[in-house]
């Protein structure tokens, strides 16, 4: 029996877990090792207006911009005021962040911001650094359970309360928790499709729990592809870091023919949607793809990272050119949350990159995915801290079945659901190829399981269901937004519509509703 139960062992999860009251008995279980999330494997940074001559004004028009003026403006603003004060905090707390040779805070460049406002830390390792500090300075009477499956979220039958949920350990025995509060702070989409710089156990498990729970789901067709991806013998590597454009490296064609020269304003730098719709379009051609690293000096010890990566896939660096192509990276929507993470399901919340905070808009701002984790897991963490329930809670009968008699479901080939997903719905997407996939999709009906008990099926079963029940989300939204805004690009609508950019796309066991913009987080506020 825990007050708080953290899904999930990102950024945001740990940013939680650290600043809650030490009155709370804590949980964090995790779906592999607490090291083997996306936050783990972030380079670039986090953006924060802490340059000299930067304000968080500025750093509010470079967010609302590359979003495509599609977010909760409010929740923008309290994103980027509050920006100084987590970095403040946690050099403060002892993380030691790369300095300039003056011995201030070392500042680079990422695509579409106005100027340098990415701290990092040992180069392009700046995730590892965070999260190694941030479990560093976990209390030590917080449960850490690794390799567990949670695979059901459990609701109380009279209050429709979310008080626990249900996990499966390796071998596939059912184990049960309970909470006051539970937290998915599950990450993102990526391992839904064949190419992504995504860990690979990033599936959308958090956007199922919460969907079947009966929560909201907002913004599915909102997935930001990241143009530069290793890409060596038909195979992606890893994630080329956007601070390696930010340092001057330029995308060429193998003749050295730069790609984004006279395409944008701001050329390689521009927002990521931009730039991955041109590369791809370079793929679809049979053109091989490159980054010319060229003019930066001392590329090893900036990027040691990345310098690893490459090695250890036998692409050489002496040529200075990486081959790179874009793959599925971040996903905007999610689960519909209101300022410190409460879902339409009481007793539930979700942060970080499961949740739909209302920051990114259509297009995420280069690192503004570590800035969110910090932010709303303070937040919340601010807003349990005042809501200490300290009293016993009723725990409803029930007996998880351990059967192995049960009947499989027909499920996709997770492989094959992968290489449709990429094929279908990703960066460049069209009506036919949309019907394709949803015809695909549909014969393969989880709506049987939706509100029966899980328990009986296996690990691997289960990940099919949810990547099947997340995969058809995003193919509705994506089939229902006919216009092009930021991440989502049309072929057959390929220009912005003024009237869906009011719109959001909200999914629920209930049904599909098209959501007026300034009505959502009041409603949401309302539900909580």
């Amino acid at each position: 029996m825990y007050n708080c139960i953290i899904v999930g062992s990102g950024i945001a999860a740990m940013q939680l877990a650290n600043h809650l009251s030490d009155q709370f008995r804590i949980l964090v279980i995790t779906k592999s090792t607490k090291r083997a999330n996306n936050s783990y494997r972030a380079q670039g940074g986090i953006a924060s207006a802490i340059g000299e001559g930067d304000k968080p004004a500025f750093h509010f028009q470079d967010t609302i911009k590359a979003g495509c003026e599609f977010q909760n403006e409010k929740e923008v603003h309290n994103l980027v005021e509050h920006g100084p004060k987590l970095i403040e905090q946690l050099k403060k707390s002892g993380l030691d962040f790369d300095k300039d040779d003056k011995g201030q805070l070392a500042l680079g460049m990422e695509g579409a911001h106005g100027q340098k406002r990415i701290v990092h830390c040992g180069g392009d390792a700046t995730g590892k650094y965070i999260m190694e500090h941030l479990n560093s300075t976990l209390r030590t009477d917080i449960d850490i359970v690794e390799n567990r499956f949670v695979y059901e979220l459990i609701i109380h039958p009279t209050t429709k309360k979310c008080i626990g949920i249900k996990a499966k350990d390796e071998n596939g025995h059912n184990e049960s928790y309970f909470g006051h509060q539970v937290i998915l702070a599950m990450g993102g989409i990526g391992g839904l499709f064949s190419i992504t710089s995504n860990d690979s156990s990033v599936a959308g498990d958090g956007i199922a729990l919460a969907y079947r729970a009966g929560a909201d789901i907002v913004d599915m067709e909102f997935i930001q592809f990241h143009p530069t991806l290793l890409y060596f013998k038909g195979k992606t590597a890893g994630l080329i870091s956007e601070a390696v454009r930010g340092e001057g490296a330029r995308l060429i064609e193998e003749s050295g023919q730069s790609i984004m020269a006279g395409k944008h304003l701001m050329e390689d730098l521009a927002p990521r949607h931009i730039v991955a719709k041109e590369l791809f379009q370079q793929r679809l051609a049979k053109k091989e793809v490159y980054l010319d690293i060229s003019m930066i000096d001392r590329f090893e010890e900036q990027f040691p990272t990345i310098t690893a990566m490459c090695q250890s896939n036998g692409v050489s660096l002496k040529e200075k050119r990486i081959p790179v192509a874009p793959g599925c990276h971040f996903l905007m929507g999610g689960i519909v949350v209101n300022s410190v993470g409460q879902t339409s399901v009481d007793g539930l919340y979700a942060i970080g990159e499961t949740a739909s905070t209302g920051v990114h808009g259509a297009n995420r701002l280069a690192s503004n995915s570590l800035l969110e984790g910090l932010h709303y897991g303070k937040m919340l963490a601010n807003h349990l801290n005042e809501q200490l329930v300290q009293k016993e809670m009723e725990i409803p009968f029930y007996n998880p079945s351990n059967s192995t008699t049960v009947n499989v479901p027909l499920l996709p080939d997770k492989e094959e659901l992968r290489a449709k997903m990429m094929a279908y719905a990703g960066i460049i997407r069209t009506s036919s190829e949309l019907k394709i996939l949803h015809d695909w999709l549909s014969k393969y009906d989880e709506s049987i399981l939706n509100d029966l008990s899980l328990d009986e099926y296996s690990n691997e079963t289960l990940q099919l269901l949810f990547m099947l029940q997340v995969a058809k989300l995003i193919t509705t939204s994506a089939q229902l937004r006919k216009e092009s805004r930021g991440a989502h690009n049309r072929e057959d609508y390929p220009s912005e519509d003024e009237r869906w950019g009011q719109i959001h796309i909200v999914q629920s066991k209930k049904g599909t509703e098209m959501r007026e913009r300034q009505n959502e987080y009041h409603q949401v506020e309302v539900n909580a």
